[in-house]
């Protein structure tokens, strides 16, 4: 390993941590902006009630029902 050895770091990777460097409540935004849109609770019983709702498809959808 030569004596002025550097690890490299990615342009993003730079830019990423100026960013968090700059802005620290960066990290506790996005984990708000995640739970507003995706951490939703899940609804049990309507989702068995979907799934048992369902109507199973044939395997070709345009094939017409033998004996029709």
């Amino acid at each position: 390993m030569p004596l002025f050895w550097k690890p490299y770091t990615s342009d993003v990777t730079q830019f990423i941590e100026e960013l968090k460097a700059s802005k620290p409540s960066l990290e506790n935004e996005q984990r708000a902006g995640r739970a507003l849109l995706w951490d939703k609770a899940q609804d049990r019983h309507a989702a068995a009630e979907w799934k048992a709702a369902r109507v199973p498809q044939q395997p070709y959808v345009y094939q017409t029902k033998p004996g029709r």
